[in-house]
This record gives C-alpha cells, structure tokens and sequence, in this order.
C-alpha cells in the first residue's frame, strides 16, 4: 500500500487527500492500533504531516475520510492540532456543508461533477464515521446527536422496504433511486460504519432502536444474496454480475464489529468466516488484492455497474486488511496453514 511504485496511480497512491487514500490510511490505523504496531503508528504520522496541505481548500464529502484518523492519533500523542483540526472540519459538515431537503448531507466529490441533492451510501463511511469518532472522543451530545441522525437519515431514504438492502443513492430532486441499483460496496460502505458508529456515539447519548433495528434488516437481506463461495455480487441481486472483493470484505468485518458490539448475534460469524475464506484465495503472494471494481458513481443503469473496471485499490486493499485485523478477534476464523509475506523484508507472517 505504501510503496513508492505507486506514485501517480489513482487506485494505489497514498499520496493525495480523498477517500481512496482515507480507506487506505483508516484501515492501516485499524491493523496499528489492534496490533501494537509502532511503525503503522509512525508511518501515518508521517503521511498525515506530508500530505495535510494537500487537504487546505478541499472541503467536499469524500475528502473528509482521512479525518477519521485524527481521533485516534490525538489519543495516542496528545498533540492538540488533531483535536483542533477535527474540530474545524466537524463544525463545516454541521454548520456549512450542502444538505438534501431531508437534512441529509449531499454527496460531495473532488472531481469536477456536482450531484445536487443526491445522498449517496458513500457518505456514512467517508464523513459520518469521523463524526461519530470525534464525539465519543469529546463527549459532545451535539456531534454525537447529527452522527446518528445522518446514519438514521441515509438509512430510511436508502433502504429497499421489499428487499431490506441499500440501494446506491436517492434523489432528493426526483424522489427516485435513480437506477435502482442494491450495489455492493454502497451495502458495505454502511455495513462496516454502522458498528462504529454505534460504539462511539452510544458512550454519549442513546442510539436510536430504529437504527439498530434497520442495521439487523440490512445484514438479514446480505446474508440472504451471499454467494456459495461466500463472496458477494457487485449488484447484490444479480447472481449473473461479477463478484467484487472489496464489498465482500467490507460486509464480511461489519459483521464481525456489529457481533463484538452487540447489533447481530453470532450466527453472523459463519457468514463471515465464509467470505474470509472466499477471500484468501483473491491475494496474491505479493499482497495484491484481485478483484476489486473501481471507482463508481451512482450508474445511470444497472447493467452499467456490471461493466465497471476491476484493479488493484487502496480501499480493496484496505477494506481486506480490516478484515483481516477484526479476524485476529476471532480465534475460530484463523487458518494457521496459510503464510504470506506481510512486509517489504519478506518476513513472513500467518495469515488470519
């Protein structure tokens, strides 16, 4: 993920302020923190001190992901431009960031494209996780308040009553789904942030039970389209689609957090064991995660989403790497047989 043969390759480069770097960036403060991983540790420290001027000027949706890490490294070193700087962009998603005529904070992207009045699943990973984390840090009522409400919110106008799955995105305008499609990733990006945000926000205030209750909805209609082979399709209902690495993950370590946090009972840990083990076979020898489809916008139709390109991304890569950390919880999903080499030295390493 950090290696310098990725410069300038806009899956791989760690090196710019957005989300594709901010799933990167997260997910390696995931396996630090949960390891003990001193040099993770520093490595994001670094790379928060290269690239923050990168962010001066940049105030949309998306480029509010590697914001999620600011919580935590202001726990670990105490230095108050963390808080401060978390603060400053918490009180621009409250006080000046575009809403929907429902509330709903409006898709924002750094590409030169407006999506006026469009809430996008997208959203609750790349802006609502940093909130939530910054109000269990803080113990602000208020931020912990619009943390659950922007979950809540993006809940009722996403998912399908008939089916209990997230469809892409809503237009407030047209008051449609636009294509309708129940994609992957759009499921996983909230699948994997609901638990989170969940345990920040519950040490504040009380979380709503329809929130949890929509939660328990989602991951029954998930584990009703997974795959044999425990992976998921790239648009959930259409067994015919390719299979996408990336939502797999994602799905599969939401519900290993929302069972270590009380949202599903432990039957959800065989449906995860199943795509970790769905998974293993996609990574290559060099740490490559194989099938994971690029960047996509809300597609103006169904089909489209099949056509989408697949490349290695730091956000497939991340999303794997976090589900591999939230493995290491669970003794029983490990599979000591397997080895791979986890550093640039080729020190070897079991793989959960």
């Amino acid at each position: 993920m950090i290696s310098v043969r990725h410069q300038g390759n806009w899956g791989m480069d760690i090196h710019h302020w957005d989300w594709v770097p901010g799933v990167g960036v997260i997910s390696l403060m995931e396996y630090g923190t949960a390891t003990g991983a001193d040099k993770v540790i520093d490595y994001l420290l670094l790379w928060v001190n290269r690239n923050k001027r990168k962010a001066e000027g940049v105030r949309v949706i998306n480029s509010l992901a590697p914001y999620a890490l600011f919580p935590g490294l202001y726990r670990l070193t105490g230095d108050t431009w963390f808080l401060s700087k978390a603060q400053e962009i918490a009180a621009w998603m409250l006080e000046t960031a575009p809403r929907t005529r429902e509330g709903a904070l409006e898709h924002t992207v750094t590409e030169a494209v407006d999506f006026p009045e469009q809430v996008w699943a997208d959203t609750v990973y790349m802006a609502v996780l940093f909130l939530a984390r910054l109000a269990g840090l803080t113990g602000d009522r208020g931020l912990a308040e619009a943390a659950l409400q922007q979950t809540l919110l993006h809940l009722r106008l996403l998912q399908d009553p008939a089916t209990g799955l997230l469809f892409h995105g809503w237009n407030c305008r047209d008051g449609s789904h636009m294509s309708a499609a129940r994609w992957a990733r759009a499921n996983a990006w909230i699948t994997l942030a609901v638990p989170g945000i969940v345990a920040e926000t519950s040490r504040v205030v009380a979380v709503p039970e329809e929130l949890s209750s929509r939660y328990r909805t989602l991951a029954s209609a998930l584990r009703q389209v997974q795959g044999e082979n425990g992976l998921w399709h790239t648009v959930l209902d259409r067994p015919d689609y390719y299979q996408e690495t990336s939502a797999s993950a994602g799905i599969a370590c939401g519900f290993l957090k929302a069972v270590k946090g009380g949202l599903l009972d432990d039957s959800f840990l065989e449906n995860a064991g199943k795509a970790l083990e769905g998974i293993l076979p996609l990574i290559r020898e060099d740490g490559e995660v194989q099938g994971v489809s690029g960047g996509t916008p809300v597609m103006p139709s169904i089909e489209a989403y099949n056509a989408i390109e697949r490349y290695p991304a730091l956000y497939g890569q991340g999303l794997v790497m976090q589900l591999l950390t939230e493995a290491l919880n669970h003794p029983h999903l490990q599979h000591p047989q397997q080895t791979v080499p986890l550093n640039s030295e080729g020190k070897g390493g079991r793989r959960p």
